[in-house]
This record gives structure tokens, C-alpha cells and sequence, in this order.
């Protein structure tokens, strides 16, 4: 079996549109057997394809309706610095994601706080007390027109 065939294209697809599809029914869409279905997904598995499972969460309903983007400039740009920000952002729950990227700034972070005022202690207490951190700027989210962790897969 090739590992990326078009039952495997079809199985990620259907797992990236509900994670907690039964393989019962994973099988059914896929014209496969509920066994060669579950051998299949252990695969994908143990290949590195399937990296987990989560639940969407609403972030109104828990007090984190604030997304904030933020590009960081760090003060020096050595493998050093790289590991220890890195390392550092890791253990800051607010952030969602951290991006290093190319371009006029070193990373692009991705925050989810309460409000405002939240932000602002954030800013202080956690990200501008990073060592190595020289400057930021910050794009508060006035809408989310779009927000999926769902890819094409070809």
C-alpha cells in the first residue's frame, strides 16, 4: 500500500471534518472495512500524517474573546537567542501559535486573551519580559472572517 493513496487522501480528509467520527462510519465513507479502516488510520498514525486530536472551543464562551497578532523583533538574531525565545514562548499559555518568519520582524505570534486590559498585562508580564525581545507590534482582530485548521489535501 502506498501511504498517501486516495483511500488514505479520503480517510485524512473525512478525520479533518470531524476527529471523532466513529470507524464505523470513517469506513463506510471510505468503502473500506471497519478492520482495514482502523489499520489504515493506525498507519497514518505511526507515520507522522495524524499528529492528534482536538476540540474546537468557543473562545466568547471561555473568556479569551480577544485574538491579537503579534510581529516581535528580537535584539539579535543568533541561534542562541532563536533557542531561548523559543523555548521561552513554549511555556506562555496566551499564545496559540509562534511563527518564526522572513521578513521586516522575527516572529509572528498568535494570542487569545480576555480583553483589552488583558492584552496589556500580557504585553507586559509575559512577552516584552522574554529575553532577547527589542520590539513589538500588535493587530487586535476586529473580526474572524476565517478560522479553520482544515488544508486541502491533494
Amino acid at each position: 500500500m502506498t501511504l498517501l493513496d486516495k483511500i488514505n487522501k479520503k480517510i485524512l480528509a473525512e478525520l479533518q471534518q470531524d476527529g471523532r467520527i466513529s470507524n464505523l462510519e470513517l469506513a463506510s465513507r471510505v468503502n473500506l472495512s471497519a478492520a482495514a479502516c482502523l489499520e489504515r488510520v493506525r498507519k497514518l498514525h505511526e507515520a507522522g500524517y495524524i499528529l492528534g486530536y482536538t476540540a474546537r472551543l468557543n473562545p466568547d464562551l471561555l473568556d479569551v474573546a480577544l485574538l491579537v497578532f503579534i510581529e516581535v523583533v528580537l535584539d539579535r538574531t543568533t541561534p542562541d537567542v532563536f533557542d531561548e525565545f523559543r523555548r521561552a514562548v513554549h511555556k506562555v499559555p496566551e499564545v496559540l501559535e509562534c511563527h518564526m518568519v522572513a521578513g521586516g520582524f522575527d516572529y509572528l505570534i498568535k494570542v487569545r486573551v480576555k480583553d483589552m486590559a488583558a492584552y496589556r498585562t500580557f504585553l507586559g508580564k509575559s512577552l516584552l519580559q522574554l529575553k532577547g525581545v527589542r520590539e513589538t507590534h500588535t493587530y487586535a482582530v476586529i473580526e474572524e472572517v476565517k478560522n479553520s485548521s482544515i488544508f486541502p489535501i491533494r
